[in-house]
């Protein structure tokens, strides 16, 4: 009995210290990244940076103003494309085809979706959008993150209305209200903390994507406000700067991935915090 007691809590110890010991040596790497970010980023962060456009080539000076709004725009246009459609989606897989064919096939594609390289998503919409409209722009670049952003909402959406517990459901059924006004006041409601996280993670993933903006919105040196014209972005912008052989573009590159980096987590606190005093059951 003492040999299997000793065996047992043997190898919990061990199956303990190997979880610790990949946590820490996955928080280290991960401290270790933002402290390089902070360092060589700060030095960049200057009253130019976020309000001059970029220098020309050899010349000193300049910032990614228009990087920075072109990032915005992107991601918004994409947030306002991909969220709702991915929300209807996954509450059509949760509240009303649960078990259906069409459920399925939407789970499998979504499933194949999340796991496909951004750059196929690019070429994708490469072949669907830039080539007819003959250019890169705004619009396809958005097209592009709204397409990588959608399996995820869905998926999540799905998921999280599914934990509202039926009985919930039943209750506001049996007090005469109709399935419309069950799924968006109360299964939605409840479901909220999870689909907000589930929209952060789509916003954050498709906020560091480089390989779809060089097939869809490419680049730009000048402002741009207009749906079929390429449009800066501040990912494209530090993958250009860093393969630049000038010593001022890498510390530009690093502000902008430094700021990157801020806006996420940003964005990430505010939605924890208004989704804070939500109910969860």
């Amino acid at each position: 009995m003492d040999f299997h007691y000793f065996r047992r809590k043997a190898v919990n110890y061990a199956a303990l210290g190997t979880a610790v010991f990949s946590a820490l040596f996955g928080i280290v790497f991960l401290c270790w990244i933002l402290k390089d970010v902070l360092v060589l980023g700060l030095p960049a962060l200057n009253t130019s940076f976020f309000t001059e456009l970029p220098a020309p080539p050899g010349f000193e000076g300049g910032g990614v103003a228009n990087a920075i709004v072109g990032t915005i725009l992107i991601t918004v246009i994409a947030t306002v494309a991909g969220v709702p459609a991915g929300i209807l989606a996954g509450t059509y897989l949760s509240e009303f085809g649960r078990k259906s064919r069409v459920a399925g096939a939407v789970r499998f594609l979504s499933d194949i979706l999340v796991s496909a390289p951004s750059i196929v998503v690019g070429i994708f919409v490469y072949a669907l959008v830039v080539g007819p409209m003959g250019g890169f722009s705004l619009l396809a670049g958005s097209l592009s993150l709204a397409i990588i952003m959608l399996p995820v909402v869905i998926r999540t959406s799905e998921e999280m209305l599914k934990l509202v517990p039926d009985a919930t459901r039943e209750a506001a059924l049996a007090l005469g209200a109709p399935q419309w006004r069950v799924t968006v006041q109360v299964v939605y409601r409840g479901a909220l903390k999870g689909m907000i996280t589930g929209i952060m993670l789509a916003v954050a993933r498709v906020s560091g994507e480089t390989a779809p903006l060089l097939f869809t919105s490419f680049n730009n040196s000048f402002w741009n406000f207009s749906l079929t014209e390429p449009t800066a972005s501040l990912t494209v912008t530090i993958f250009n700067y860093a393969m630049a052989p000038y010593e001022e573009w890498h510390t530009i590159a690093w502000g902008a991935a430094l700021l990157i980096t801020a806006m996420l987590l940003t964005v990430t606190l505010l939605a924890r915090f208004f989704a804070g005093g939500k109910s969860t059951g």
